[in-house]
């Protein structure tokens, strides 16, 4: 199974070799400094994937009480969390595999050489990512989930787009700040500490790129024109939309035999599930306030989305205009 996004995209070669931005140049110099490999992580460690797991949160349980699977008793609560597991890090993936494939078109496409080394050093990284999350998948987990409908759509629309700052905006701003943040909660929503240790290694790169990201388009979208700009944030509500309706955890559902329109209302509505959901897009919400493309027209579609944690200045993000 695979899956085939024919695009054009131009590519740019630079003759000027003099760095011209020094915070990219030390980006690309903490890259090649902090490289780890997949051979050094301890792959003899245990993974009890199905076993009881010990309480969750009050909050948590709270939540489990409320939910579609209460009836069928605190074990079912156990087996949603290890397949919550186990679709996070498929998903994780899938994700890493489209950001190695971004990376590599960024190298050829970008406009200046410091960018082009920060790509070519991300390309490396998403390669490792790829590397370790199959292997883990294929060793520790009995059944890992295939790629979801709202991120595969997700993918294909970033991919399919043959301008280079439409395809960072989408990798580099939406999706890898998703994937930063989610690694982050790692240590709380995942229950293994093999996977903990992976994500930990995981978000030390993921930092770099969306910094990456943030520093190559900082400033570009103030010279865009209206219509211009207003198809960036068409992208980012876009975007925002289909990570939602990821993140309403319809696989999951699926699999665990519940109704699947029973599940996604709960996931929707809950609290529980809607703080989680703003949780990991917190870094996507501040790095678009960091880029400019936190507008007035952004900033109130991610709030009826739900993605947004606090009234008023939300995230303090600062509006761009």
């Amino acid at each position: 199974m695979s899956l085939v996004v024919p695009t054009q995209v131009d590519t740019t070669l630079n003759w000027d070799y003099e760095a011209t931005d020094p915070r990219l140049m030390a980006l690309y110099e903490r890259a090649k400094s902090a490289q780890w490999k997949v051979s050094d992580v301890d792959w003899t460690v245990d993974v009890p994937f199905g076993e009881p797991l010990p309480d969750d949160s009050a909050f948590a349980m709270a939540a489990f009480a409320d939910s579609p699977l209460a009836a069928r008793g605190r074990a079912a609560w156990d087996d949603f969390r290890w397949e919550f597991q186990s679709w996070m890090v498929s998903q994780f993936l899938h994700g890493e595999q489209a950001a190695m494939v971004v990376a590599a078109r960024l190298v050829a496409a970008v406009p200046d050489l410091d960018s082009k080394f920060c790509a070519a050093t991300q390309a490396v990284d998403e390669a490792r990512h790829v590397e370790v999350f199959s292997r883990y998948l294929r060793e520790k987990i009995p059944e890992p989930y295939e790629v979801s409908p709202p991120l595969r759509e997700l993918l294909t629309d970033i991919l399919s787009d043959s301008r280079w700052d439409v395809t960072a905006l989408g990798m580099q701003i939406m999706v890898e700040a998703i994937a930063m943040a989610s690694f982050r909660l790692s240590n709380s929503s995942f229950h293994d500490p093999l996977i903990k240790n992976l994500t930990r290694l995981v978000a030390r790169d993921e930092a770099r790129h969306v910094t990456f990201g943030v520093l190559s388009l900082r400033g570009l979208y103030g010279q865009l024109t209206t219509a211009e700009r207003a198809e960036r944030e068409d992208l980012v509500l876009e975007a925002a939309s289909l990570i939602r309706q990821r993140f309403l955890l319809g696989d999951i559902w699926q699999r665990l035999e519940v109704d699947r329109a029973e599940g996604v209302s709960f996931a929707a509505s809950h609290e529980l599930m809607i703080m989680y959901r703003q949780a990991v897009f917190s870094r996507v919400a501040a790095a678009l306030g960091q880029i400019g493309l936190m507008t007035h027209r952004v900033r109130v579609g991610l709030d009826k989305l739900g993605l947004l944690r606090f009234a008023g200045e939300r995230l303090r993000v600062r509006e761009g205009r």
